[in-house]
């Protein structure tokens, strides 16, 4: 069988957080033989301890674990390093589960029972997918959204008036990609599945979830300008008005 190494060399370093020490011992050294660092924890207060004293590329979760459990540590990951890839392990296929998983910031979700190999794939997407979208499609840096101003290289929207800056929200990457998507097709309609396979890397149920849960947070930022809107466009996406622009007529 041909062995898959990783495509951008062996100094990947992951972070694989899981309760069962046989299993963790698996896992690791499956993505070891394919040439990743791993450091293994056994609990998601040991696993918060490694990722404060070392730098990773991904991390793998599982979401049931005594002392701290999955969710819990990914938000605490999240507050340190809002753009690390993170993958969920769990037994549970409850969507909702899912569902918090994926509004928490996570970057993929697999269910217990799995084959290696599927974890391997994922995480080599997973990878690719970042290094894809750590470049823009085009060079524009800023963009003026009505009373707002979108710095998209810092991740940081201003609500200003005149040159007094309000308000400062400081955006997740997913969150920055998605508005850059919505300002590059402002006052047109951004299909679903562009923005899922662009930034999510797949359009399917649980990703489509995802990224109804970052449109929600977008037009809440956006909320205190009242000539701007991102209208739901049934059965195809969405499409970001921002009214008294050319084409922003419904």
């Amino acid at each position: 069988m041909q062995t898959n190494k990783p495509e951008q060399g062996n100094s990947i370093k992951i972070l694989l957080v899981e309760d069962d020490r046989n299993f963790g011992d698996v896992l690791r050294s499956y993505l070891e033989m394919h040439g990743y660092i791993v450091d293994l924890a056994v609990d998601g207060i040991d696993g918060f301890e490694h990722f404060r004293r070392n730098e990773y590329s991904l991390c793998i979760l599982d979401v049931m674990m005594p002392r701290k459990d999955g969710f819990s540590l990914a938000k605490d990951i999240r507050s340190k390093n809002a753009e690390v890839p993170l993958i969920f392990l769990t037994a549970k296929t409850l969507k909702e589960d899912i569902i918090e998983g994926f509004r928490i910031g996570a970057d993929d979700y697999l269910t217990k029972p799995f084959n290696s190999e599927e974890l391997l794939f994922r995480v080599q997407a997973i990878l690719r997918r970042t290094k894809k979208t750590s470049d823009v499609d085009d060079d524009t840096k800023e963009y003026q959204i009505g009373k707002y101003f979108f710095n998209f290289p810092f991740r940081v929207l201003y609500l200003k008036d005149g040159e007094e800056i309000i308000e400062k929200i400081k955006l997740s990457p997913k969150e920055a990609l998605l508005l850059k998507m919505f300002c590059q097709n402002r006052n047109d309609v951004l299909e679903r599945s562009q923005a899922l396979t662009k930034i999510w890397g797949e359009d399917n149920y649980f990703t489509a979830r995802s990224m109804d849960v970052f449109v929600t947070k977008l037009r809440k930022y956006l909320s205190k300008d009242d000539n701007i809107d991102i209208a739901n466009i049934h059965g195809n996406g969405f499409r970001m008005i921002i009214r008294g622009e050319q084409g922003s007529e419904l």
